[in-house]
C-alpha cells in the first residue's frame, strides 16, 4: 500500500470517527447521555455498532474522546520546557492557554458548552469517567515528575506535585461548570477563569516555584 493509500486510509478514518462523535453529542445534548443508546448512534450516524466500538472503546469515550490529546498536549508542554525552567512555570504556560469552547466567543459555541455542561453533570457515569481520566493524567504527569528529578520509587513528592497541578485543572473546570450553569457567558466568563487560574499557580508558587526545575 502506497503512502497515499495510507493518508487517503487515515483521513476517512478520522472523518468517520468525528461522525460518530458528533452525532453522538447532538444525541447526548437533545436527550441526556443515559437516555441514549450505542445502538441509537450507530442507526443515526449510519454505520455499524462494531464500528462505534472500534473508534470508542466505550460509550464515555464518545464524549471524552478528544481528553486524550490534552493529556498528549500536557505531558509535552511539561516535557520540552527549557531549562531553569520549573515544572510550575510549564504547566501554568499551558494552563493559561484558551482551550476548546470556552476560548471561543460567538453565541453558538457558548450555547453548545452549556449544553455539554448540563450533559456531563446530569451524569454520574460520566462524571466517573472523569474522575478516572483525571486519575490517569495525575498518574502519567508524577511519573514524568519522578523520571525527570531520579526520584525513588517510594519518593512521595512527584505524586504531591502532580496531584497539586491537575487538581489547579479540575478546580477550574468545576468552577466554570458552576458558572456555565448559573448562566454566565462569553468573554466574561473566560477573564474570570484565566484570572482564577493565575492566583492558583501563584499561590502553588509559594511551595512549587523551586520543585523540578530541568538542569
Amino acid at each position: 500500500m502506497t503512502t497515499a493509500d495510507l493518508g487517503l486510509r487515515e483521513r476517512k478514518k478520522q472523518r468517520t470517527r468525528a461522525l460518530i462523535a458528533d452525532t453522538a453529542r447532538r444525541l447526548f445534548t437533545e436527550r441526556g447521555f443515559d437516555a441514549v443508546t450505542v445502538t441509537e448512534i450507530a442507526r443515526a450516524a449510519e454505520v455499524a455498532q462494531k464500528t462505534v466500538f472500534n473508534h470508542f472503546p466505550t460509550k464515555e469515550d464518545l464524549v471524552y474522546w478528544r481528553l486524550e490529546t490534552f493529556e498528549d498536549e500536557l505531558l509535552e508542554a511539561i516535557r520540552d520546557r527549557e531549562p531553569g525552567e520549573s515544572v510550575l512555570a510549564a504547566f501554568g504556560r499551558f494552563v493559561l492557554v484558551p482551550r476548546g469552547l470556552l476560548a471561543e466567543q460567538d453565541p453558538e459555541a457558548a450555547e453548545h458548552l452549556a449544553a455539554l455542561t448540563q450533559m456531563i453533570t446530569a451524569s454520574p457515569a460520566l462524571l466517573e469517567r472523569e474522575q478516572q481520566i483525571f486519575e490517569r493524567y495525575t498518574a502519567s504527569l508524577a511519573a514524568l515528575i519522578a523520571e525527570e528529578t531520579a526520584a525513588e520509587p517510594d519518593d512521595i513528592d512527584p505524586w504531591v506535585a502532580a496531584r497539586a497541578l491537575i487538581g489547579v485543572h479540575r478546580t477550574l473546570l468545576d468552577r466554570t461548570r458552576r458558572n456555565v450553569l448559573a448562566g454566565r457567558r462569553g468573554a466574561g466568563l473566560a477573564a474570570e477563569i484565566r484570572s482564577q487560574a493565575e492566583r492558583a499557580i501563584a499561590r502553588l508558587e509559594r511551595g512549587l516555584g523551586d520543585y523540578a526545575i530541568k538542569p
